[in-house]
């Protein structure tokens, strides 16, 4: 498919009686847009660069004075730091022409490994002309990419974006209102992490509980890879890493404790994944579900200020997983909300469903039994 939009015949549309103010303020909403997408790859830079590390914590510098330290090209660095302040990401004295991250700055862009307010891993280098060009093609074929089709990319973006919360508050607050699932990893369980991307919840679990044995389900290579290549690093030995979809699962009771991050809203097939997970889990064992926050009614997701930016996650990845495959169910990004989830699982022949909120601004816990 070009880049080219269809030819649709608009000569009969006439748009001389628009009101000019109305016009200019309609297009000041769109070039906003245009400006989140320049700022959203500054946003880019200044991660992979190391520059919102660098600034944290070092106050008030000059651009020369950044540069220096840095390394990076003055006229390079002078820009970007100007074009951060124009964004409000950045503070800024004119007398002094120096910039600063401060602390509440340096915890959404900078922390990391304490923050869960790190939000600078979101942002993703642009996607590879190719990809755009084929989900441009989905909307003509119905079939979207699976995230192995999506690339590398789509890992790590992912983990670094959800990584937070699953290396600062998975074990010491999630785990521990659960159950029974603390004390059973404490003595030693079987667990599966199904849909467990580059790994980052069950390397968390897997350092924090040693005598308990873990297994991570993807269906996709690159994941996998990362995932791999990142227990070896930290020495794990209690870990396994299986190329497999949800649908093949163990179908004999193997697991006292399951989980599902973010990912049964991208599945083709969810509702096999869910029986599949039903068969795998010994009695009386536990299933954690963390899916996006949505009401399941578009109206009234109209309250979450994020909404542009989850049907574009959406449209780009989520949605277009679920429908990689013919007669994909295609839930998206807010498809899978607590209405959604408890009659799915119902369905599935699980008695107990109980919704947790642990503060996370994204996401709700499901807990299922």
């Amino acid at each position: 498919m070009a880049d080219q939009a269809p030819d649709f015949d608009i000569s009969n549309l006439d748009t001389s009686g628009v009101d000019p103010d109305e016009a200019s303020a309609f297009a000041f909403t769109v070039y906003n847009y245009k400006m989140g997408e320049m700022v959203s790859l500054m946003i880019h830079l200044g991660d992979r660069l190391g520059l919102y590390r660098f600034l944290a914590g070092k106050g008030p510098l000059t651009a020369d004075q950044v540069a220096e330290q840095t390394g990076y090209h003055p006229r390079w660095i002078l820009e970007w730091l100007r074009g951060q302040e124009a964004a409000k990401l950045l503070s800024y004295d004119a007398d002094a022409e120096t910039f600063e991250l401060t602390e509440v700055g340096a915890s959404v862009l900078a922390d990391e490994n304490h923050s869960l307010f790190f939000a600078a891993g979101a942002f993703a280098a642009p996607q590879e002309p190719e990809i755009v060009t084929k989900l441009a093609e989905a909307f003509t074929t119905g079939i979207g990419l699976s995230w192995d089709q999506l690339g590398p990319n789509g890992a790590h973006r992912t983990e670094r974006m959800l990584g937070p919360w699953a290396r600062i508050a998975f074990v010491p607050q999630i785990i521990p209102a659960l159950d029974g699932v603390q004390t059973q990893l404490e003595a030693g369980a079987a667990v599966a992490d199904v849909g467990c991307g580059a790994g980052l919840a069950l390397r968390t679990l897997a350092k924090a509980f040693p005598n308990s044995t873990f297994h991570g389900y993807d269906p996709s290579i690159n994941a996998l890879t990362i995932a791999r290549e990142k227990a070896a690093d930290d020495g794990l030995t209690n870990i396994e890493f299986i190329h497999a979809g949800g649908e093949d699962l163990p179908s004999e009771p193997t697991y006292d404790f399951m989980y599902t991050f973010d990912c049964i809203h991208d599945m083709t097939r969810p509702a096999e994944v869910i029986a599949s997970i039903k068969a795998a889990m010994k009695p009386g064992a536990c299933w954690l579900i963390k899916d996006i926050r949505s009401s399941g009614d578009f109206v009234k997701n109209h309250k979450n200020p994020m909404l542009a930016m989850h049907y574009g996650f959406s449209v780009s990845s989520c949605m277009s997983s679920a429908m990689s495959e013919p007669g994909g169910a295609g839930l998206g990004t807010l498809g899978f909300s607590p209405p959604v989830a408890e009659q799915m699982c119902r369905d599935a022949g699980f008695e107990h469903f109980e919704q947790h909120d642990f503060g996370d601004p994204a996401n709700l816990y499901y807990e299922v039994r």
